[in-house]
């Protein structure tokens, strides 16, 4: 009798007690005698330790919460398929990409960055927009914003900023006097935080929504040669936002409006869509452009690297459980395809680490092996054992190379690219940084009435800064951007612009 025909025996012989009841059992599948009183010693004894099922339940209620994300706590996802509309076998061996109408499934995960899980879904923050496709040679993640920029340019400040972002350590409050007195000494923060500040930084719904893949990667063809991309998805549904006075009296009736609609377009048979497009740059134009194209801080202006649309993604599916499936789905930069490589972003190398590590201390070692997290092709290394493991080795041979006859053997043809290096080792900024022109062209870019909702949004937490120092400097660098924003911003948080113009002389 194989382990199924045992298994459905045995559950149907559970089943057919005196009421046809399914009987309770421990983990282990023994049935549960008195679910309602301890076992003690006596009438008015201690609880015994050897009450296995007191002490299995409390165990397992007290790992009902994994840890929670540092940042991206606060999200939503489902499953849908991403049909490829171009044939770009020519710049990249990704088979995602190999051929027009090629489809492949995927797993979308909504978020917010940096408030709290349980914390209401309408609150200003960037909104993640994480993709992670079951592809024929991998799962291949893109795990970026809405907003196509960030705040830092070196993975170095991302603690910091998080930080400064986060509640304070002492009152356990978020406060604009930490958070702008970090930015004060970012000033190509300045970008981000305009579009932040913007109708951007509330979105009406996740499907109403743009995604960015916000770095540079590399696309390699089958010769090793490449060139830069940049992805970016764009909501069929159109873009929609919300006021701060729209926020107020949606969060008042539901907290979770995000999620119930996405659960209730899924629901409904109304599908959330969205178009993958890239922008292609050859390594020859890095130096072409009055900034480095490799900042995360930047947008490629379109004008000069125009986007062309490469495919499709839909949502159709929502998950069985939240836990199992959108909880503990892990996103990572480093979750590679062959023909899609990281590229040098200063921001991106440093997240090829962190994310990777932040699942292997949320979720163990053998997360990838979780259903939601499991590839689609098959895995073989030497990788074992661990907290979680249920792989079962089939071979003692769980090293590499090996002479064995079911050793694992590499594939040289697929061996990463090779990019020149020159210069010396070194701890500086970039040469190029740029860092106000893209902020005042996203500023004169939106119509008057979003622009006064900018300086309000701006105004309502920078008004809350009590040091004029942090309060001058943050308000320079909005100047410097853009004459007008600096000054509509410096009159609504009452700094009089001589103080700026002397702060930013400085």
């Amino acid at each position: 009798m194989n382990s199924t025909i045992l298994s459905l025996s045995l559950l149907a012989m559970w089943s057919d007690g005196s009421d046809g009841k399914r009987p309770l059992t421990r983990d282990n599948g023994a049935p549960v005698g008195d679910n309602q009183n301890s076992k003690t010693a006596g009438e008015r004894g201690g609880v015994l330790l050897e009450d296995v099922h007191l002490i299995q339940k409390l165990q397992r209620f007290d790992r009902e919460r994994i840890p929670e994300r540092v940042v991206h706590a606060r999200g939503t996802g489902a499953y849908g398929e991403f049909t490829a509309s171009a044939d770009l076998s020519k710049i990249t061996r990704a088979h995602v990409f190999g051929a027009e109408g090629r489809k492949t499934p995927v797993f979308v995960r909504f978020s917010s960055v940096i408030h709290p899980s349980g914390s209401p879904e309408t609150l200003r923050d960037p909104r993640g927009f994480a993709v992670k496709f079951y592809t024929q040679e991998g799962n291949w993640d893109i795990v970026g914003n809405n907003l196509p920029v960030f705040f830092i340019r070196d993975a170095i400040k991302f603690p910091d900023m998080v930080h400064s972002l986060k509640p304070s350590p002492i009152t356990n409050r978020q406060d604009p006097n930490r958070f702008f007195d970090f930015f004060s000494h970012v000033p190509e923060s300045i970008h981000m935080l305009t579009q932040l500040y913007s109708d951007l930084g509330t979105p009406a719904s996740y499907a109403t929504m743009d995604g960015n893949g916000v770095h540079a990667f590399k696309l390699v063809a089958a010769d090793g040669s490449y060139n830069y991309v940049k992805f970016h998805w764009k909501s069929q549904q159109g873009v929609k936002n919300l006021t701060r006075e729209q926020v107020a009296a949606l969060q008042s009736s539901d907290f979770q409006a995000h999620t119930t609609d996405l659960y209730d377009r899924i629901g409904k048979g109304s599908f959330p869509s969205w178009d993958l497009y890239i922008q292609i740059l050859a390594p020859k134009d890095l130096d072409a452009f009055e900034f480095d194209p490799l900042d995360a801080t930047k947008v490629w202006p379109e004008e000069r690297v125009p986007k062309q649309k490469v495919g499709t993604l839909v949502l159709n599916r929502l998950p069985g459980n939240f836990f199992q499936e959108t909880e503990q789905s892990a996103f990572a930069p480093s979750n590679l395809v062959p023909g899609i490589e990281p590229s040098e972003d200063r921001l991106l190398q440093g997240r090829l680490f962190s994310y990777a590590d932040t699942h292997m201390h949320r979720l163990g070692p053998n997360h990838s092996s979780l259903p939601v997290n499991r590839p689609a092709a098959p895995v073989h290394n030497g990788n074992q054992d661990g907290a979680g493991s249920a792989g079962r080795t089939a071979s003692d041979v769980n090293y590499q190379p090996s002479r064995a006859a079911d050793a694992l053997v590499e594939r040289p043809e697929l061996r990463s690219s090779s990019a020149p290096l020159s210069g010396t080792t070194q701890q500086k900024r970039i040469a190029k940084t740029d860092d106000f022109a893209q902020a005042g062209a996203f500023y004169r870019a939106l119509d008057e009435e979003a622009r006064g909702r900018l300086v309000a949004n701006f105004a309502a937490d920078l008004g809350a800064v009590r040091n004029a120092a942090v309060k001058s400097c943050i308000v320079g660098f909005a100047l410097r951007a853009d004459a007008e924003y600096g000054a509509k911003l410096a009159s609504a948080v009452g700094v009089p612009l001589e103080e700026v113009l002397s702060a930013t002389a400085k």
